[in-house]
């Protein structure tokens, strides 16, 4: 029995070497050994390979796949309300007014725009990590063996070393900022607070077989400034951290979460807020407006949206952010789904789970853009710049641009929604004529 706890203290000590040396001291020190790069080449070579297998493999087409971010199941026509229903020479309400409500109706019900968007961005080939879609079948032995010996290297191999690696790196945050949240304020510790983040970062983006290609690094956030930025992940502020670090804006978790937000804060002026003072939007931007006020102080991060939306799209931005002044920094970043799934639908996997699909993924491969600096502009109010951000963001990133709320995840269509629907209705009946002409009409009779 001594013998196999020599031999596994053995084994475990040189897994740890190994680690240390080929994975977190390289990331630690910002340099890389070429090694991400040779295995996602040998992933892209064998993808390659699996889809033209596929390609031959099947006796007949098969449809293709559209993806949600384009294309839908059904055709919509995008005619506004006033020049389908209302038509030259008729002033008058007519009963088939109401087919055109039918049938954006009928079109909500087949695919609306908003529940969709928190979905699972669908692939055109298969990337080898699930069988379970039903367009791709049973192909070949060759392809079946590629498959089971990817699902043994993705869980007995990556899945143990990215535990290993996000251990070292959680652990690293947690002692590394308590340590530098001791020292008195000063340059110094502002320096080492940012060496620490981002060594850890590196180390957690090592975690997630991450690579990130950023562009445009001459427009990075500077300090005093507020980074926004789309959200379709909770790695998303690691994404960012890698390359630069900011000001984190949240709300104050427990548990683990809870652990590293309160050692982080005492190193960096990062701004957590309880759940109680979240619904203060006043109290909020006091906050935020303090901590822009010091041109000193980190970027703040902040993903507008509020919730996690799938890789295709942008929706509606809070004005909240853009209400505290200074320079607005945008960030668009669009993830390659072809290696892994980075979307996090919260009301469906919780944390531990979500964490561990995207640590059995392949890899985490992402554009980063960082974009021109944007001010508020005279006459200009909240909302119309958020929108102006968030169509700039949209742009860059190649992603469709939506105006509702994401809040819809969770809640209820506000009946405010509908109501302007109607509005809009009522306003064209009284343009064109339609409420004076029954109304003379009901007085005659």
């Amino acid at each position: 029995m001594e013998d196999v706890w020599s031999v596994v203290l053995r084994v475990g000590e040189v897994w740890v070497t190994l680690v240390f040396t080929l994975i977190v001291l390289p990331s630690a020190l910002g340099v890389s050994l070429g090694i991400s790069e040779a295995y996602l080449w040998v992933l892209m070579k064998t993808l390659e390979w699996a889809t033209i297998r596929i390609q031959k493999g099947v006796k007949k087409p098969q449809p293709q796949i559209k993806t949600s971010a384009t294309n839908g199941i059904i055709e919509r026509d995008e005619t506004p309300m006033e020049k389908e229903i209302v038509h030259p020479h008729r002033v008058d309400f007519e009963f088939s007014d109401i087919f055109y409500f039918c049938r954006k109706g009928f079109e909500a019900i087949v695919e609306d725009e908003v529940t969709q968007r928190f979905s699972s961005e669908e692939l055109v080939s298969w990337n080898l990590l699930t069988r379970t879609n039903v367009n791709f079948h049973y192909i070949s032995l060759r392809l079946t063996i590629v498959w089971v010996i990817g699902v043994i290297v993705r869980y007995c191999f990556l899945l143990p070393l990215r535990i290993t690696l996000a251990t070292i790196g959680i652990t690293s945050m947690i002692v590394g900022t308590m340590i530098v949240g001791q020292l008195p304020n000063s340059s110094v510790k502002n320096y080492l607070s940012e060496v620490v983040h981002l060594t850890c970062s590196r180390i957690l983006v090592r975690a997630l077989s991450g690579t990130i290609h950023y562009h445009n690094k001459e427009n990075r956030p500077q300090k005093g400034g507020i980074c926004v930025a789309n959200h379709t992940s909770p790695i998303d502020a690691i994404i960012l951290t890698n390359d630069g670090c900011y000001a984190m804006v949240g709300q104050a978790h427990g548990g683990l979460m809870g652990i590293i937000q309160r050692a982080t804060v005492k190193a960096c002026p990062h701004v957590w807020f309880e759940r109680s003072e979240v619904k203060d939007r006043h109290l909020v931007t006091k906050r935020l407006r303090e901590h822009v006020a010091d041109k000193n102080k980190l970027p703040i991060l902040i993903f507008p949206e509020g919730t996690c939306i799938n890789n295709t799209s942008v929706m509606m931005f809070k004005k909240g952010s853009f209400e505290i002044g200074g320079t607005i920094y945008p960030v668009a970043i669009k993830y390659d789904p072809q290696f892994g799934d980075a979307f996090w639908n919260s009301s469906k996997y919780n944390i531990v789970s979500y964490l561990l699909r995207i640590m059995t993924s392949w890899a985490i491969v992402c554009n980063v853009w960082y974009m021109p600096p944007m001010v508020r502009q005279e006459g200009e109010d909240a909302v119309q710049f958020a929108n102006r951000v968030k169509s700039a963001i949209a742009r860059q990133g190649g992603l469709t641009e939506l105006p509702w709320d994401g809040g819809l995840k969770r809640a209820k269509v506000k009946d405010t929604f509908k109501e302007e629907q109607q509005k809009n209705f009522s306003k064209m009946l009284v343009r064109n004529g339609s409420v004076g002409s029954l109304s003379a009409g009901t007085e005659s009779d």
